[in-house]
């Protein structure tokens, strides 16, 4: 077992935690921590864990140690030793604040949630307790008292499994990487790479100075910004928008697909000042205006933009957008470029700014590339995105074949992929298995995104066959849990940590532009979980010799 420290000094004030510590030295299993006197900064408030337990395969306990004879009378604690009877804070509340105070501390060091089960518990080493007593918020199991001491460890690992809250164990990969935030071992030597967290803030900042382009472009009123997966265009398409609504103009910011347009919706709704006059989906735009809604793919394809386009031509002036920006262009068909543009001010001439990237065409809704001239955007004046700045360049690497000949990683080496081989009949079961096994090493729940190319997840068809899409994406944005997606439906989004399950294609015409899609969402950490035979049919040699450098892993769900 470690200690840290690994002998402590206890003085005199300390004996009753000098008899814990050694009561749970002697009783606690190998592989365990115990570490004393855990100091915590919670903003101008401070604590202290008398005594801190890492279990792994378990999980975690804070421990208040209270010495000579304990009490309670009408709920007010109190405490008789040498100097008498005297009353003392509640050594529960001070145990539970504890707890959350350093929870929050390493939440932030290790930027990631922490989901391990972790349970306060008080010590009383010189004070007997009932075994039927119980208090509002305490319940017996909670306490450690003088009989307790002969032989703790099981009693503690009772506490944490059932009060403790989390929802996973403390794995023992975890476990190592609180070590050094709680050693406080000061090394100035470093390997070079960068915490997730840390690199993901480092991207955050370079897709920031991308706003650069956006200056250099500013006397350009018909642009089409294209670049690949990760080079910050959704960041771009926002600044734009909020830039021209700044100088007073009546913008309309426009997307397709609903995740993204409530993702954009929530970014402007913290402006300050002038917003868009609307945010959100291309039909929800037509909805809004007073269109009828449908339900057959062929009226949102055509009729209803022609719809549209009617109504238009009835617009008051005052009713007409400045100017129109668009994010993830290539996914907008022909007819909703037409039916939006006559809804500005100068169809013809008047302000458009599209973002795009002509490889993620996973719709197929145009005859030709967007560089051809059947294509509404051909006419704008192209600017090009050759930086890949919201990936790691490992996760950038698996993907560079798709992204062009210009395509440049800019992000730091980041964790290495990791490949999970199976039958594709098998890959959902194998990527819930990654998932868990993600949570048991620290990962947070909300960190994770699972990515199928075919079939929905049975978490994802719930909400399809409910009716619940609007409320499933909201909950996608609340950061909640897990997000079980299909790849076409995660176009423009991200998450830390993305599983992405190759279960088979709809369409093998369409299987390259999808698995593009798939292996550019993760920021720090991607696993693919899949058949290398299909995977080499759909996406090329390229990409089978990206995935041969890839970290084989096999899922250990048990923990």
């Amino acid at each position: 077992m470690r200690c840290i420290p690994e002998k402590p000094e206890f003085g005199d004030g300390q004996l009753a935690e000098k008899a814990v510590w050694d009561a749970l030295r002697s009783s606690l299993p190998d592989g365990c921590v115990l570490a004393h006197s855990v100091q915590v900064r919670d903003s101008r408030r401070e604590h202290e864990i008398d005594l801190l337990v890492l279990w792994p395969g378990v999980g975690m306990a804070a421990i208040e140690v209270k010495g000579g004879k304990v009490g309670v009378e009408n709920g007010q604690w109190y405490q008789s030793d040498r100097s008498g009877k005297h009353d003392i804070k509640s050594p529960v509340a001070q145990s539970q604040g504890s707890m959350h105070a350093f929870k929050t501390w390493l939440e932030g060091r290790l930027g990631s949630r922490l989901s391990s089960r972790f349970a306060y518990l008080v010590s009383l080493p010189y004070t007997d307790v009932r075994r039927d007593w119980t208090m509002a918020g305490c319940p017996r199991s909670l306490i450690l008292d003088q009989t307790d001491m002969k032989s703790p460890a099981g009693l503690i690992r009772h506490a944490i499994e059932h009060e403790g809250g989390g929802a996973t164990i403390l794995a023992p990969t975890f476990l190592e990487r609180i070590l050094p935030h709680l050693c406080g071992d000061l090394n100035t030597q470093s390997d070079g790479s960068l915490d997730p967290q840390e690199a993901e803030d480092a991207q955050d900042h370079l897709t920031e100075r991308q706003a650069v382009l956006l200056q250099a472009t500013r006397s350009l009123k018909r642009v089409r910004f294209t670049g690949g997966a990760g080079s910050g265009k959704t960041w771009l398409a926002l600044e734009k928008a909020r830039l021209l609504c700044r100088e007073g103009k009546r913008v309309g910011l426009f997307c397709y697909n609903k995740g993204l347009g409530q993702y954009l919706q929530q970014q402007v709704s913290g402006w300050r000042q002038n917003k868009p006059v609307f945010t959100g989906e291309f039909h929800e735009y037509a909805r809004g205006l007073g269109v009828p809604d449908g339900f057959e793919p062929h009226y949102f394809e055509e009729e209803m933009p022609l719809l549209l386009k009617e109504l238009a031509a009835r617009m008051d002036a005052h009713e007409r957008l400045d100017a129109v920006v668009v994010d993830e262009a290539q996914d907008f068909a022909p007819l909703w470029w037409e039916s939006l543009l006559a809804c500005t001010t100068n169809p013809d001439g008047g302000e458009v700014y599209a973002f795009m990237d002509d490889r993620q065409d996973v719709y197929r809704r145009w005859a030709g590339p967007s560089s051809g001239t059947n294509h509404p955007t051909a006419d704008l004046v192209p600017i090009h995105i050759d930086e890949n700045l919201r990936n790691t360049r490992k996760i950038a690497e698996t993907f560079k074949s798709f992204a062009g000949d210009h395509f440049t990683p800019r992000g730091g080496t980041g964790l290495p992929v990791r490949r999970v081989e199976c039958a594709t009949d098998d890959a959902l079961d194998a990527a819930d298995n990654c998932v868990e096994s993600l949570m048991d090493e620290g990962w947070a729940n909300n960190q994770i995104a699972l990515l199928t190319t075919h079939s929905r997840h049975p978490a994802h068809l719930e909400h399809v066959n409910a009716g619940t899409i609007a409320e499933y994406w909201l909950d996608f944005h609340a950061n909640n849990d897990v997000f079980y997606g299909h790849v076409l439906g995660f176009k423009g989004l991200e998450r830390s940590v993305v599983v992405l399950c190759v279960n088979g294609f709809k369409d093998m015409g369409r299987a390259a532009e999808q698995l593009y899609v798939g292996l550019s969402r993760a920021r720090s950490l991607l696993v693919v979980v899949g058949d290398s035979a299909l995977l080499e049919e759909a996406g090329g040699r390229e990409l089978k010799m990206a995935l041969s450098k890839a970290e084989a892993w096999v899922p250990n769900v048990d923990l």
